[in-house]
């Protein structure tokens, strides 16, 4: 398309204004923020205010029908997504949809039929594929450097990281706790490293053992332990179509050494380790030649500044150039289909299959 993209938001929290709004803003010369809407119109006008947004709007309906939009940003707590996706395809609109893309696998499935119906983008807020040493390494297993990956284990654990603000502990707004949000990001990344192989089946365990307590230390600060009904612990075990397994662990608090947020491949040729927001060696492959073994540091790692500014600026080329998102509805609708299947297998005790076709 031609001319600037004129983009809505829908929810105006702390994500839309900390993180989507500005990394927008900066690309003025793309797009235009054209309207706002939240259920707190409050909210909506302060966001409005210091970005420079013309249109406010309570609902999302009547942003759509009361203004002139090209896309829209979805940035409401999890349970919220679904609608205000649907009816921005059916009004013609490409969406960018917070992580996860929705609160199980049924209203994903429905997103994704939706923006094919529509003909139109829906990209997921999975910003960790972006960062510097992840698209290192993503090129690096592209070349063949790592042979096929077999195995990979996903860490995103927080020793004491509730976050104790918006909606985060409450199940029934946000559909789980640390496995749907913080383990997506882990989880997106290494099976997008991948290739994305097709998930056959899961198992899963998860607990609630430390969140309630009222006792524990917070590093986010205090919050109504009576209200928490997530869990904050949970692993799981996933396979896939083409023989390879993935291991993945999600904490809020877990009494483990620091805040691991990092996955480890495993392939026939190399393997690697990644910690993608570290400074410090955020990246190493292990591999061997003429049986000598060899652990190398990349030294020339692209410094991406802002993860969500660069998942936004592929979103708008995405739109401009025509061409299929960097981070389709069907990969976010393939882990919330992964994470069905795991917190059914924590009820059952069996494992679980994956459903992705829709």
């Amino acid at each position: 398309m031609s001319g600037k993209i004129k983009i809505g938001f829908v929810g105006a929290g702390g994500i839309a204004v900390g993180c989507h709004m500005p990394a927008l803003a900066a690309m003025a010369d793309r797009c235009e923020l054209t309207a706002v809407c939240d259920s707190n119109e409050e909210k909506a006008k302060t966001a409005a205010e210091k970005f420079e947004i013309k249109n406010v709007f309570k609902t999302h309906q009547e942003m759509l029908s009361g203004s002139d939009l090209d896309a829209v940003i979805v940035a409401t707590p999890n349970r919220f997504h679904i609608e205000p996706t649907i009816d921005s395809f059916r009004a013609g609109k490409h969406v960018l949809c917070e992580k996860p893309l929705a609160t199980n696998g049924q209203d994903a499935r429905a997103m994704c039929a939706a923006a094919r119906k529509a003909g139109k983008i829906l990209h997921v807020g999975l910003q960790t594929r972006f960062s510097g040493p992840a698209q290192f390494l993503k090129g690096f297993i592209d070349d063949g450097e790592m042979g096929p990956i077999y195995f990979a284990r996903a860490q995103a654990l927080r020793r004491r990281g509730v976050p104790g603000w918006g909606s985060f502990i409450d199940k029934n707004e946000q559909g789980g706790g640390p496995l749907i949000d913080i383990g997506v990001h882990l989880l997106d990344l290494t099976l997008w490293m991948m290739g994305y192989p097709k998930p056959v089946s899961a198992s899963g365990q998860t607990w609630n053992k430390l969140g309630t307590n009222p006792a524990l230390y917070n590093g986010f600060g205090d919050y109504d332990r009576s209200k928490f009904t997530v869990e904050d612990f949970a692993v799981g075990f996933i396979r896939f179509d083409n023989g390879a397994v993935v291991s993945l662990e999600a904490s809020f608090m877990g009494n483990c050494d620091g805040n691991p947020y990092q996955a480890q491949f495993f392939g026939e040729k190399a393997g690697a380790f990644i910690k993608p927001y570290e400074a410090d060696e955020p990246l190493k492959i292990f591999s061997e030649d003429n049986k000598r073994l060899l652990n190398i540091v990349p030294a020339n790692i692209a410094k991406v500044e802002n993860a969500h500014a660069a998942s936004a600026a592929a979103f708008l080329t995405s739109i401009e150039e025509g061409k299929p998102s960097q981070v389709p509805g069907e990969n976010g609708m393939t882990l919330n289909a992964i994470f069905d299947a795991m917190y059914k297998s924590a009820e059952t005790g069996r494992e679980e299959a994956v459903k992705t076709d829709y």
